[in-house]
């Protein structure tokens, strides 16, 4: 099992590397001046010009593709923001807990709704209420965020008041996002749990244990429920990892400072240190967070246990 840690974290590396030269390429890719956009737009060019040179801006793509990732690996520095001068992690660590605070509330309440409906719309194959909340689950997985967030600020926010319709400055202000990015990953749990509970259920074991006088209860927590799960724990896992970097759509809606918003605004100033390390920051997470899971995998599953430890 060491082994096998030691050999997805290393297998780590060129997947970051890789995110490094898509990112980087884009951002270069992508039109604008930084001098021009850091000075703005009543600049003398000269200035421009001074600021792009101390930049390096001037310099061709492959070398500053290869001081950025000698920077990283030699003195562990991801740069400073364009726009605030302050090194970049210190703006990620100030905004990621906002974002992660957000992630967690989602994928709690998702899997708490997704996974105990998904279990009774299949143990209730065909029913009123399998039927309802397959068709709540298909409706909630094509609407988009953006336009369901901006629904619920119309309605809980400016015409009844209820709910702050941005910030952070209470944990009111966090409910109709959470709602927002809850709705649609349990939609996706629901219908992934219905799905694997059903093959589960037609497996011969389980005949077997029902065969031999199990209750329902038994039947379904203790032989259906372990093996079933298994997908929906990756599904977990990958879905935790896109709330994180997905929030970014929920923080533009509802003007929260989180990580989202931070790589939003450098997006749009071009400010390349602060995408770069964000987006490595989420990167290096969802590589942690896979590896989480398929940790949690092989305890449960004495099977997958045997096999990494070959």
């Amino acid at each position: 099992m060491y082994k096998y840690v030691l050999r997805r974290l290393l297998l780590t590396i060129p997947v970051l590397f890789g995110v490094i030269f898509i990112v980087f390429s884009i951002m270069a890719l992508t039109p604008g001046d930084p001098g021009r956009l850091i000075l703005g737009n009543t600049a003398k060019q000269e200035a421009v010009d001074q600021l792009n040179h101390e930049l390096g801006f001037d310099q061709p793509f492959f070398i500053r593709f290869f001081n950025y990732c000698k920077d990283i690996v030699t003195k562990f520095d991801f740069g400073k923001s364009y726009r605030t001068q302050k090194p970049v992690y210190d703006e990620i660590f100030s905004r990621f807990p906002h974002t992660l605070k957000l992630a967690i509330s989602s994928i709690v309440f998702s899997s708490l709704l997704g996974v105990t409906l998904g279990v009774l719309s299949a143990v209730k194959q065909y029913s009123l209420f399998d039927t309802v909340s397959t068709v709540l689950a298909m409706f909630f997985a094509a609407i988009p965020a953006f336009w369901f967030g901006m629904m619920m600020i119309m309605l809980f926010a400016l015409r009844l008041g209820w709910l702050p319709s941005s910030g952070i400055d209470s944990w009111k202000s966090f409910i109709m996002p959470t709602i927002t990015l809850t709705m649609g990953t349990a939609a996706g749990l629901l219908r992934l749990t219905r799905s694997t509970t059903l093959e589960t259920i037609r497996q011969d074991y389980v005949r077997t244990a029902r065969a031999k006088g199990a209750s329902e209860r038994i039947v379904i927590f203790k032989h259906v429920l372990k093996n079933a799960l298994m997908p929906v724990i990756t599904m977990l896992g990958m879905s935790f990892g896109g709330l994180l970097g997905g929030a970014v759509i929920c923080e533009s809606v509802f003007a929260m400072p989180g990580l989202g918003q931070l790589i939003l605004n450098a997006i749009r100033m071009k400010d390349i240190p602060t995408v770069m390390a964000s987006t490595l920051f989420l990167a290096a997470l969802f590589c942690l967070i896979m590896l989480v899971v398929d940790l949690v995998q092989a305890f449960i599953d004495p099977r997958i246990k045997a096999k990494y430890a070959k």
